[in-house]
């Protein structure tokens, strides 16, 4: 009888051996790195602003820029800001800003580059009182280089006159603008 539990407790005992053994082959770290990633929500903002206002000065202590938006909605998974009603007053150290405005606007993470979505306005007051407007649907700005570009489709009132085209380079800084292809203009006989 002694025997014969003996024989039943060794043949219990390789079974859960035999048992440990297979429950650890399957549950091995390795099974573990091969889990999907959890899908990451794209759209969620981790936070956003009413009526925002920035201001921003250059090391000399001179006013670079001045932004307004209605509302400004941080993107946690691509670190975009989306902003509602952007309008920005371009300084750049002078008395004569550029001021900049539309519907929508996007910023780069590190803030280089500002692309404006619809109704998108440019305008500019010079030291001689001649206004400058540029308007088209979309455009993208890096204020940090005074520049702007668009493909889309522009249209400049200013100098006596008015100015379509397709695509344009803007160096706000000089104030010249490149329109790239279709110019057309029409202006008026002194």
């Amino acid at each position: 009888m002694f025997s014969k539990k003996i024989r039943l407790i060794a043949l219990f005992g390789a079974i859960a051996a035999l048992f440990a053994a297979i429950g650890y082959w399957n549950i091995s770290p390795e099974r573990f790195l091969d889990q999907p990633v959890s899908k990451v929500d794209e759209s969620a903002i981790d936070y956003y602003a009413i009526n925002a206002h920035s201001v921003q000065f250059l090391p000399d202590g001179k006013m670079q820029y001045e932004m307004t938006a209605d509302k400004v909605e941080h993107l946690k998974a691509s670190e975009v800001t989306l902003l509602t009603k952007p309008d920005l007053q371009m300084y750049r150290g002078t008395t004569f800003p550029w001021h900049v405005q539309s519907e929508r606007g996007e910023v780069n993470p590190d803030g280089t580059e500002v692309e404006l979505i619809d109704s998108v306005r440019v305008a500019r007051t010079d030291e001689q009182n001649r206004t400058t407007i540029i308007t088209s649907s979309r455009m993208t700005v890096f204020p940090q280089k005074q520049y702007a570009q668009t493909e889309q489709d522009v249209r400049i009132d200013g100098a006596g006159g008015v100015t379509t085209g397709k695509g344009m380079k803007a160096y706000l800084k000089d104030g010249r603008m490149d329109l790239l292809s279709n110019v057309r203009g029409q202006y008026e006989a002194r």
